[in-house]
């Protein structure tokens, strides 16, 4: 605690006086909009002409937490509003704001408790939130900020996901068009449908399923996670490794629905390719690529009982290994390939405990219904049920058994493999499981105690039409592919891991779809001027939950109970008729895949962003830029998802010519994390850190000894500090400065409330530089610097500058130190103003509360916020006198001072004269002169 006692100066900076300059300059910025930037068109325009130079700094945005801040939270925030402030004062027109992403489950949840409206309780979060940061001094341009819960915000999203929906991805192109293209084409006969049939010859419904097969928004029955407790469909990244629900622990089943689908696999080559242009971390860059998962190699045919087993293989030269089949147990052959009954002699492990395959499958199916694609993917134990058939490899001609397998997913290749099991580890186990041929193909290691999957030369690899015995593994690959093709049995193809975007939940709290259905259930998007569609009140906000175990359960989502809603007459365009409206909403991430841009034109009526705006804010600005934000700071747990999403929906607004960037985010920078110790009792059980007391080495909570821990700040750890508790105890400047001298910001570190102070006693040794702390006067005077005075204030300028920058904000705190106490030293109390207002502008970006007083105080009726940063002058940084360690036969005897430009025999006698008494009566053999880095004298 700082506040004032009976002995305290008056005028000390202390918390109360850090309070009301806090308010008195936050409440400037608001009044004269100190951080407004003019746009070049619409109501933000500029008044007069733009600065040629602008940066637009974008924070991930937040979702508004009703548990409120805790102070690790605001690190990004703080930082990128230094970056900012730094920046104005470089003279750039700097766009930085923050806005809520609002819609999400925890105020639906909520609602579903208390029976509040979900906006209620988000508004009450989006306003705590406000106010905690409001304390912090962010310069945000607050007429930009926005919520995704706001319908006109909503209005555009809804905008957005019609463009899509409108349109489709033409593949010769490589860029999305819009849909009414596509059927002009398919009219006309320039464009086939996908099976061959005559476009202008099919019914209506037939006409939109051919269209809908295009659409880069479609709907699809697809594989879901479905949870029944719920009552909704959760995202991967929803559920649990166990494959239960992450919020309730309900168990989640693989279950087939009919969703909203978009077509981001379109985009995968595009995904990938353009990362060149993106300055991001690379560790960023190649969780994208892995995600997307481009990988080149071969579709093969097996012949069946059923057809053909299309599968997909990165190693064609393994296919002389290839000893069984296994399929996806959602494969849609499955069915037809599962044989009425095994034969004679069936090994009894095949069969997963039954007498007969269908009853095997029915079976096994049922086992994993409740299993995560990650569990499935990781599970060590390898279990699966053989079909009763068997299907011919193309190479050998021999039959192999066909199984299917929780191992294996419909997302990825065709969902069914073939399987060699002497080169990789998954069909190695299966097969050990299952007592299954094991054949080296590839020369190296021992198969009989685990496979080779290395590189190497093909072996056992001819059937005297095809040999690739001897060969490397590309040119076995390049000749394997080039037979497939010669014989009709396979082609090249690049496979992608990426799967189409799943864009649907069965909630209430999100986006309304801008899409009606017809007595034929043909989908029709409502034109422009019908949005935004607002969702309508509803009894009770909870999905019909089920039975948490009755996997054959369908969804019933809360806006299917507004039927008045739900069931409309509409005119579009062919007279009145009935629709139903569409009862899922969007997910969270609709609403986060765009807000870039509504940041640049937040009142436009008229467009979702103004292209003119767009253009100067993001647009490219040379050959070779992609454009985008100018820096963007998050967290790496979005690597992904979120910029994945945010990219593929950007790329089909260039398509389609409303930006003019093709990338949203030029560069991105991952902060980390403020950690803190967290604290067990012997039940395991933490307990509030804050009430955790140290005696002797050990640590106590009230009386019981506890165990302590590290971990990353939050509720569950119960180790949180309020930034609230820290601006009241000291002030926002301080927190602001302690945050950042932390450490690289690029790197987590931990939190220790007792080392704020020293952030706090740096604030009060500049603030006496300036002021007297017993009359409040100005204590600044004239003088003229001296030399030491320039060399140390030219230095802290020339590092300053650079560290700002390149975000080396933790530095720049250290070099300002540096600086205080150099001026504390040389004048204990009043600094020569040359150099106090060169310092008060160096420190307003991190602290800018403190340095709008001084810099008030120093007489100036401007605010610090556009004044201009000091240069240096290079003179001031080169020295004219360096320390040369001196050493006596390798061991450091002394020191000296010498010109930088002296000469090496006037270095070597100064030498002497230091280590005089080491080198008496002995004599000097060698003498050695490093410039700039020491002497060495080798005596006898």
């Amino acid at each position: 605690m700082t506040n004032p006692g009976e002995n305290t100066p008056q005028h000390r900076y202390g918390a109360a006086l850090a309070a009301d300059i806090e308010t008195k300059w936050q409440g400037f910025w608001r009044e004269n909009g100190t951080f407004n930037a003019p746009n070049p068109v619409g109501a933000l325009a500029a008044q007069g002409e733009l600065p040629k130079d602008k940066l637009f700094v974008q924070d991930m945005f937040p979702f508004p937490s009703g548990a409120g801040l805790h102070v690790g939270h605001p690190l990004g925030y703080i930082a990128t509003d230094v970056f900012a402030r730094f920046n104005r004062m470089q003279g750039k027109n700097v766009l930085h704001t923050l806005g809520y992403d609002a819609f999400g489950l925890p105020a639906e949840q909520y609602a579903i408790q208390t029976g509040t409206h979900p906006r209620i309780k988000t508004q009450e979060s989006i306003d705590n939130m406000e106010r905690q940061l409001g304390r912090l001094g962010l310069g945000h341009d607050k007429r930009r900020s926005v919520a995704t819960t706001d319908t006109e915000y909503y209005k555009w999203t809804q905008w957005i996901f019609l463009q899509i929906f409108n349109s489709w991805f033409d593949p010769d192109l490589k860029k999305a068009r819009p849909i009414q293209e596509l059927i002009e084409e398919l009219e006309n006969g320039t464009r086939q449908t996908k099976d061959g049939r005559n476009y202008n010859e099919l019914t209506k419904v037939e006409k939109a399923e051919v269209v809908d097969e295009f659409r880069l928004v479609y709907r699809s029955r697809s594989m879901v996670n479905w949870c029944p407790g719920l009552g909704t469909v959760l995202a991967n990244e929803e559920v649990t490794a166990d494959g239960k629900s992450e919020r309730g622990n309900f168990p989640v089943f693989r279950k087939q629905l009919s969703q909203w689908m978009m077509r981001i696999t379109a985009y995968s080559d595009r995904l990938i390719d353009d990362l060149e242009y993106l300055d991001w971390p690379d560790k960023v860059k190649s969780m994208q690529r892995n995600w997307i998962g481009r990988s080149r190699g071969a579709e093969v045919d097996f012949s069946s009982p059923a057809g053909n087993l299309r599968v997909f293989t990165t190693r064609p030269d393994t296919l002389f290994g290839a000893t069984y089949m296994v399929l996806a147990p959602e494969h849609e052959l499955v069915d037809a390939l599962t044989a009425d009954s095994y034969a004679d002699g069936v090994n009894s492990k095949w069969t997963f405990g039954e007498t007969t395959p269908k009853e095997a499958v029915a079976a096994y199916r049922a086992s994993i219904a409740a299993k995560s694609d990650l569990e499935r993917q990781e599970n060590k134990e390898k279990t699966g049920v053989f079909l009763g058939t068997y299907a011919t490899n193309p190479v050998t001609g021999k039959e192999v058994p066909i199984f299917i397998a929780d191992y294996v997913l419909m997302g990825y290749g065709t969902g069914a493999i073939m399987s060699v099991p002497a080169h990789d580890t998954r069909d190695y186990e299966f097969a050990k499981v299952f007592e299954l041929p094991i054949v080296e193909v590839v020369k190296g290691g021992n198969i009989e105690v685990e496979p080779f999957t290395e590189s190497g030369e093909a072996v056992n690899s001819s059937n005297g039409d095809l040999d690739i015995n001897g060969l490397d593994k590309a040119a076995a690959i390049e000749k394997t592919i080039a037979w497939l093709t010669e014989k009709g049995l396979g082609e090249e193809k690049i496979q992608y891991k990426l799967r189409d975007w799943l864009f649907a939940r069965q909630r209430y709290w999100g986006e309304p779809f801008p899409v009606v259905y017809d007595e034929d259930g043909i989908a029709h998007a409502l034109p422009e001027n019908m949005l935004p569609i607002e969702l309508p009140e509803v009894e009770d906000y909870k999905p019909v939950s089920f039975d948490p175990e009755d996997a054959d359960s369908e969804p019933q989502p809360p806006l299917a109970k507004a039927t008045e809603w739900v069931e409309v007459e509409l005119d579009l365009g062919d007279g009145p008729r009935k629709y139903k409206r569409d009862t899922n909403v969007m997910p969270q991430w609709a609403g986060s895949s765009w807000y870039q841009l509504r940041y640049i034109d937040p009142v436009n009526d008229d467009k979702f962003c103004d292209i003119e705006n767009e253009r100067y804010w993001t647009g490219p600005q040379s050959e070779n830029d992609c454009g985008g934000v100018d820096l963007y700071v998050g967290g790496v747990e979005h690597a992904v998802l979120h910029l994945l999403y945010s990219r593929f929906w950007h790329k089909v607004l260039f398509d389609l010519g409303h930006v003019s960037s093709f990338e949203p985010y030029r560069r991105l920078y991952n902060q980390g994390y403020i950690q803190a110790f967290a604290y067990t009792d012997d039940r395991g059980v933490y307990v509030p850190a804050a009430e955790v007391v140290e005696r002797e080495g050990a640590f106590y909570y009230g009386e019981k000894e506890v165990h302590q821990e590290y971990g990353k700040m939050g509720k569950s750890l119960k180790n949180s500090v309020s930034p609230d508790e820290i601006c009241d105890d000291y002030g926002a400047d301080t927190l602001r400065v302690y945050e950042m001298a932390m450490g690289p910001l690029d790197t987590s570190r931990p939190w220790a409330t007792k080392d704020v102070i020293g952030a706090h006693r740096f604030l009060q040794r500049l603030w006496r530089l300036a002021v007297n702390e017993d009359s409040g006067e100005l204590v600044v005077t004239d003088a003229e610097l001296t030399e030491d005075d320039k060399k140390a204030l030219h230095r802290t300028i020339a590092g300053v500058t650079e560290d700002y920058q390149e975000l080396r904000l933790n530095t720049v705190v250290a070099k300002l130190i540096e600086f205080v106490n150099h001026l504390t030293k040389a004048y204990n109390g009043g600094a020569p103003r040359a150099a106090v207002e060169p310092l008060v502008i160096m420190l307003a970006p991190i602290a800018p509360h403190v340095a709008e007083e001084l810099w008030q105080r120093l007489g100036h009726t401007e605010t610090v916020t556009y004044v201009d940063f000091p240069g240096f002058d290079e003179k001031y940084l080169v020295d004219d006198e360096i320390e040369l360690p001196v050493q006596v036969n390798g061991k450091v005897r002394g020191r000296i001072m010498v010109a930088t430009d002296a000469a090496q025999d006037a270095v070597v006698a100064k030498a002497m004269e230091a280590v005089a008494s080491h080198v008496e009566g002995k004599t000097v053999v060698k003498q050695i002169v490093v410039p700039g880095r020491m002497v060495n004298l080798v005596v006898k």
